[in-house]
Formats: C-alpha cells, sequence, structure tokens
C-alpha cells in the first residue's frame, strides 16, 4: 500500500471502532450519566471516514457536474441521518470507502504489472572517448555511431552491433523469455536487456528515442488512449444513468406520497424517502466504472509481462473476434535467415562466376538474400566494380558489374527481360541471373523455418481461428513446402508487394459478419497491409520500424505462438468484462426493484453496492494472471 491507502486504511479502522463502541454505549449506561445527542456521536466516525466524499460531492455541485457517485453517497447518508437513522448512514459511507480503499490497490497493483517495464528504461550511457575512457552520459546524448561500453550487470542503453566481447544476455523485460541469450561480436543487440557477463563494445546503430527500449516505453504509456467499446459504452452510460437515477430517486420520494395524499391516505413521507436513499445508495454505479476500465488495464499489463505489447484496450477487445489470421513468410514463420544451398550455371557458365556477379549485384542491399549471396561467395567484394544498381520492387536487381550488364532476380524479372528460364523443382527461393542479356544460371536460397511456427498455427486453431493464410512473394514450390510443413490452410504464392494489400482486402470481403481479420508482418513493405487490416500484428525485436509504427499490437521476441497466447489473454479478459457488466446490472436491477418495493433496505443496497463492486474488481483482476494460458500455449519452458 501507498502512503495514502494506509492513511485511509487507519481512517477505516478508527472509524468502525467508534462505531462497535456507540453501538455499545446503551449497554454501558453511560449515556444516563452523560447524554449526549446519538446524532453528535455518529457524527464523528461519519466525519473521521466520510469527510473526502462530502468535499467532493461539494466540488461537483460548485462545479455543475453533480452526478457522480460521490454526490449519491452524500445524499443517500445525509438523508439517512435525517430519518433518524445514523447507524445505517455510517455503515454506507464506511463500507463504500472500503470499497474505494479495494479498489485502489487493486488498480495500483495493475499499474504496478505495467510500471515494471518502466525500469528497463536506461539511466546513462557509457560513451568511449578518443583515449580509450568511457563517460557516463545521458542516453539522449548518443549519436548513431557512436561507440558505447556495457559492463556485467548494466543494461543496454541503445541499440547497435557488438564489435567486442561476447556475453549472455537476459531479456526477460523485454520479450518475457526467461531463458538468457548468448550474443557475441557481431551480433545485434537491442537496448532493454541486461548483460549479464561479460564487458561489450557496442556500435549503436539508433538513437536512444528510435531504439527498442523507447519505443516499448512510448507504446504502453499511450496504451490507455485507445479504449475499447466496452469502456466507451460504460462512460456514455454513466453520463445518462446517474442522473436518471438521481431524477428517479427524487420522483419515489415525492410522487407516491402525493398521490396517497390525493387518495385520502396517509403520505408516510418518511418511508418513501427512506425508500429514495435506498435506491440511491442501490444504484452507485460503482462497479462497472471501475471494474471494466480495470479489466482492460489487467489484460495489457499481464501481455505485456509476455513480451506482447498491445497499443490499447480496443485492440485487445477487436483481437479476441479474430477469425482470419493472415501471416507473411520471410521473418515472421521463417528466420529469415537465408543460406545458399546450390548453385545451377547455364551451359558455359562457371559457377563460382555466377555466384560471384550475383554477389556483387545485390552487394548495396541489405535484403537477407542479398546477405547470403556475398556470405556464400566467401570473399571481400569490392563495390568499385558496380555501378548504374537499379532495384526493381518485386523484382530484383539491375546492375552494371565490371562494365557488363547484370541482371539479379526472380523469374518474373527474367520474363520482363524477354529470357526463358528452366523450371525448378526444389523447394527454395530461386534467384536467377542473366548477364549480358542472356539467362547465366539460377541459385537456390533456402530459408528456415521458425522452431515455434507449427505450434502457432496449432495454436491459433484451437483459439478458434477459421482461416489462417500465408502471403509470401515466393514462388509456388516454396509456398506449398512451408505452408504444408506448418499446417497452414491456405497460402498465396508470387505476390508483389502491392498485391499483398489486394489479397488482405478480398480477404476482408469474405470475413463473416463481426469477425476481425489480424495481419502477421515484419517487414517495411508490411506496413500497408498492417494498417489495412482490422488488427495488424508486428514482430518487435527485428521487425522494421515502419512495421512496428503502423502495427496494433507488437510482439518483443519474434515469437509467432505468442499470437495464440494474445488471443488467450484478450479473450478472457473480454470474458470478465461482460461478466462484469452482466452481474452488476443484474443484481442492481433486482436490488433497485426490491428498494423501490420496500423490501430492501439501506444494508441490502450497501452489498447492491460495494459487495458487487468488491466482487467486481476481484473478478477483474483475474486479467493480471497469465501463467496458466502461458503453461497451455507451451511457452513456459
Amino acid at each position: 500500500m501507498n502512503p495514502k491507502q494506509k492513511k485511509m486504511l487507519y481512517r477505516i479502522l478508527i472509524a468502525a471502532a467508534l462505531l462497535v463502541l456507540i453501538q455499545l454505549l446503551p449497554l454501558t449506561g453511560l449515556l444516563a450519566l452523560a447524554p449526549v445527542p446519538m446524532v453528535l456521536l455518529y457524527l464523528i466516525p461519519y466525519f473521521v471516514v466520510g469527510w473526502d466524499v462530502l468535499r467532493k460531492a461539494a466540488l461537483g455541485v460548485k462545479n455543475r457536474q453533480p452526478f457522480d457517485e460521490c454526490f449519491l453517497m452524500a445524499v443517500a447518508t445525509v438523508g439517512a441521518f435525517a430519518l433518524g437513522e445514523f447507524a445505517e448512514g455510517c455503515a454506507v459511507i464506511l463500507f463504500y470507502q472500503i470499497g474505494e480503499l479495494f479498489q485502489s490497490v487493486a488498480v495500483g497493483k495493475s499499474r504496478r504489472s505495467i510500471a515494471a517495464l518502466m525500469d528497463i528504461r536506461p539511466d546513462y550511457a557509457n560513451l568511449e572517448q578518443p583515449d580509450g575512457s568511457f563517460e557516463q552520459v545521458d542516453p539522449d546524448e548518443v549519436e548513431v555511431g557512436s561507440v558505447i561500453v556495457v559492463e556485467p550487470g548494466e543494461r543496454v542503453p541503445i541499440d547497435g552491433v557488438i564489435l567486442e566481447g561476447a556475453s549472455t544476455l537476459n531479456t526477460a523485460a523485454l520479450t518475457g523469455e526467461s531463458l538468457p541469450r548468448d550474443a557475441r561480436a557481431g551480433d545485434e543487440i537491442i537496448s532493454g536487456c541486461v548483460n549479464i557477463s561479460g564487458l561489450l563494445r557496442v556500435r549503436t546503430t539508433k538513437e536512444f528515442g528510435e531504439s527498442t527500449v523507447s519505443r516499448i516505453l512510448d507504446l504502453v504509456e499511450n496504451s490507455s488512449m485507445k479504449k475499447a467499446r466496452a469502456e466507451n459504452f460504460i462512460t456514455r452510460f454513466a453520463r445518462v444513468y446517474t442522473p436518471a437515477v438521481c431524477y428517479s430517486a427524487l420522483a419515489l420520494a415525492l410522487l407516491p406520497p402525493l398521490v396517497l395524499l390525493l387518495l385520502g391516505r396517509p403520505a408516510a413521507f418518511g418511508d418513501w424517502v427512506y425508500r429514495a436513499l435506498t435506491f440511491l445508495v442501490i444504484s452507485c454505479p460503482c462497479a462497472l466504472v471501475i471494474s471494466i476500465p480495470l479489466s482492460f488495464f489487467g489484460g495489457i499489463g499481464g501481455a505485456s509481462t509476455c513480451g506482447i505489447l498491445v497499443k490499447g484496450s480496443t485492440y485487445l477487445e477487436e483481437l479476441s473476434r479474430t477469425g482470419i489470421v493472415v501471416f507473411d513468410k520471410t521473418g515472421t514463420l521463417t528466420q529469415g535467415v537465408f543460406e545458399v544451398t546450390g548453385v545451377y550455371p547455364a551451359g558455359g557458365v562457371d559457377a563460382a562466376a555466377l555466384l560471384e556477379t550475383a554477389a556483387l549485384a545485390e552487394s548495396y542491399s541489405k535484403h537477407p538474400i542479398s546477405q547470403s549471396l556475398k556470405k556464400a561467395c566467401g570473399k571481400e567484394l569490392d563495390p568499385a566494380r558496380v555501378d548504374k544498381v537499379e532495384e526493381l520492387g518485386g523484382y530484383g536487381i539491375t546492375a552494371q558489374v565490371d562494365g557488363r550488364p547484370a541482371a539479379v532476380g526472380n523469374a518474373r524479372l527474367m520474363a520482363k527481360l524477354g529470357l526463358a528460364v528452366p523450371a525448378a523443382s526444389q523447394p527454395g527461393t530461386l534467384v536467377y541471373v542473366a548477364i549480358d542479356g542472356a539467362y547465366a544460371g539460377y541459385i537456390l536460397i533456402s530459408d528456415v523455418v521458425k522452431p515455434t511456427a507449427a505450434q502457432a498455427i496449432a495454436g491459433l486453431k484451437r483459439a478458434g481461428v477459421r482461416r489462417t493464410v500465408m502471403l509470401t512473394g515466393d514462388a509456388e514450390p516454396v509456398a506449398k513446402a512451408v505452408a504444408a510443413q506448418l499446417g497452414i490452410g491456405e497460402y498465396r504464392a508470387g505476390l508483389l508487394p502491392e498485391d499483398k494489400v489486394a489479397q488482405v482486402e478480398a480477404l476482408l470481403d469474405e470475413k463473416q459478419p463481426k469477425e476481425n481479420l489480424a495481419f502477421v508482418g515484419d517487414g517495411i513493405n508490411d506496413a500497408p497491409v498492417l494498417s489495412r487490416a482490422d488488427i495488424g500484428i508486428a514482430m518487435g525485436a527485428l521487425g522494421s520500424d515502419a512495421a512496428i509504427e503502423a502495427a496494433d499490437i507488437v510482439l518483443m521476441d519474434d515469437d509467432p505462438a505468442r499470437i495464440a497466447l494474445a488471443m488467450d489473454i484478450s479473450r478472457r479478459t473480454v470474458r470478465i468484462v461482460y461478466q462484469n457488466i452482466v452481474f452488476a446490472l443484474a443484481i442492481k436491477a433486482a436490488c433497485l426493484a426490491l428498494g423501490a418495493l420496500g423490501l430492501a433496505g439501506m444494508w441490502l443496497a450497501i452489498f447492491a453496492d460495494v459487495g458487487v463492486m468488491v466482487l467486481a474488481v476481484l473478478n477483474a483482476t483475474r486479467a493480471l494472471y497469465t501463467r496458466d494460458l502461458v503453461r497451455r500455449n507451451g511457452l513456459d519452458k
């Protein structure tokens, strides 16, 4: 508990003790010796525990916004005192404050689960100086390309590439993955990880504001800005509901007595005012106003501890109704780690020369396929041997290599150049090469499927996803082999970047009513599709900045198996929300009817208000706990 909550607890305990003592006073005979009006005695615990409620109610009236729970409590309890129901008036305010304390502690727990992520923000960076020493500076001051030193036990402040050293990294705060990861010279390293063992020299590749840790903090801090429909419904409902019940209570206090007077019967104003006050206490919408946002807040917090960042409760709610999941292939279902597995030159062309020409033409590209070609070439390539490089999106690259025109790309590029190419039956990516305008051969490159990709597809089917679809620019044999290996129901091969948007548009037209389509991608060319889908899910650790910016949900460890976990978390959260809505409205409707008929007193009203709120908040906190869902999805290993 924080100091404010502890202070409230002390006030509740003192008021409860005073209330019990006052109840026992008539049995001691002390009142006969020193007669004191009972109202004065009961006002002591009332003001001890309830003065802030009265203050907030008065401020609401002053600001012309009176219709809130404080106003309802103030009117009900002051009215109870006016009717001589001193004990009940004190009990109402006492139990109301107990409920408020309970929900404050629950919200604090939810906030702490998300605030734990804020500990990943580094306080400093060790910037290497020209003389080899290093100086502690603010991470915001470190420029791209600078060299920083990360000592054992320190948190990596900025994204970069390891120049020297080897170590083990703790990435749990970012990815939810408990197992440490090994890192060595040449590996990329992301900010927010904790260096466990060795000293690392890192060359920064991003500014601090663009680093992984900053993006995470920004996503979490802004996640509450986008409200789910259930939250917006409760906000609109409370605006109408609270004044409606206030006027209904006023009508209940005045109209029946007036009708009785007109009929010549006793008005019994006191009974009807008591019923109206009971009606006010019962009608307080605390259970809904507090538990619904708390449920979504807990769901977002629980997801964040699993390395799943949800940009707002609206996306958490929409994810629960996903029936179609569309995947990009490279970097999403596969590792994006390409290896040359075969070189097949045309007649009269040397295999080594074919590979070298392809590697030189691709030497300026950062695409994984380009990197694999350069790696397979096995020697340092001179960029001066290449000029007039032109990248053709969805086709490949044309360039001048050693003064000779060369084209490296897919079958579409060869067709564009009017060249016939042989069909290949091997699964993998085919890179065709043309030299001097003639077909020179092809290179076979294979990608590696992620270990958890098949588990991810199975988990989505178990979660109720109706269709799984894979989109890829690879050839038909490659797409077919990967889809069959992973158990994906449908695939579309040979797509250009703009074709993916068209495919998603077509799938959106085919979806069922009230069903959502989610797209999962990682590359910069996936950003338009992520924006177009109902739910965009990006791979956060290695995904491009554009994809992460366009997505609604980010998986920080690039593990597709966490998509099914995210769906389980969203469905549990939404289920909890609707449980609370139905439970609170049903109990309140029944108690309001009993109160209006005079069959329910203040004590039942206390249960209908505070009791329902406590039960709803208890139910809402279940959204925080995800261990059983993690185990169900096999991610606890």
